[in-house]
């Protein structure tokens, strides 16, 4: 991008933008919020960028707890998704909701990656949580790495690059496949390929944001949803539910 090109879309001059990067000028408020908008600046960036040019901030940070419509909009998509698993996350891939469908997929992980705040990758990747039993783990990491260097180039967060340093550290596991090459139309998305004691449940991810946010919290969640990639999950799913269902009977009945 030229100073040119930011100073069309800021409906600015080129002199007038050299003498803000030089401290010559002060920016009105105007323009700041022109600018965020044409580079795509995240809004947390938005109010910082506010602050140190003496303007408040434009966005509120409020607890998910204390956005009552929002809350009950991600609550119904949950619900909505039962039996399959989906949980909302924050920007540092927290998990904040979770409708806990398919307790199944999470067997065999320990206690330590199940307790609240439950981090999303590292239960996923770690070797003590689900990656010894990801069968494609070397596949699932290399997408997870991506994403994580594209938060990092975006905001350099300090936790997030913690987070892809300790992620990129997990050894793969002896049973991992190789990752294949895009070779079909089967392959135009990383499935995540979880191995069970039903079979090899293979699912698509779906991420979803909300649109046009104004308060910090909603803009940095998103919303991850599982579904089947192949018949073979979907029978697994299937007695998956049964025996939850059967489990749930029985409880009531003791």
């Amino acid at each position: 991008m030229t100073q040119t090109d930011l100073a069309v879309a800021a409906e600015s001059s080129t002199r007038h933008l050299s003498c803000l990067e030089t401290g010559k000028a002060q920016p009105s408020r105007e323009m700041v919020i022109r600018l965020s908008d044409y580079l795509n600046i995240p809004l947390r960036d938005r109010n910082t960028l506010l602050l140190a040019a003496g303007y408040a901030p434009a966005f509120l940070e409020r607890a998910l707890d204390g956005l009552d419509a929002a809350r009950s909009a991600i609550e119904s998509v949950l619900r909505a998704h039962a039996p399959l698993p989906a949980f909302a996350v924050d920007r540092h891939w927290n998990v904040v909701l979770s409708n806990a469908a398919l307790p199944q997929l999470y067997e065999g992980c320990s206690e330590a990656f199940l307790r609240k705040p439950v981090n999303a990758v590292r239960l996923m990747l770690h070797p003590e949580g689900m990656g010894s039993r990801i069968v494609n783990f070397a596949a699932w990491r290399a997408y997870m790495v991506s994403v994580l260097r594209q938060q990092l180039d975006a905001r350099g967060d300090p936790v997030i690059r913690r987070l892809l340093a300790e992620v990129a550290s997990y050894p793969v596991p002896a049973v991992s496949e190789e990752p294949r090459g895009f070779e079909g139309a089967e392959r135009l998305v990383t499935p995540l390929e979880v191995s069970t004691r039903f079979g090899v449940a293979s699912f698509l991810n779906t991420v979803t944001v909300f649109g046009t946010p104004n308060d910090v919290t909603l803009a940095e969640l998103a919303l991850e949803m599982l579904f089947p990639a192949d018949q073979a999950t979907i029978a697994i799913v299937k007695r998956m539910v049964e025996e939850s269902d059967a489990l749930a009977q029985r409880k009531l009945q003791a």
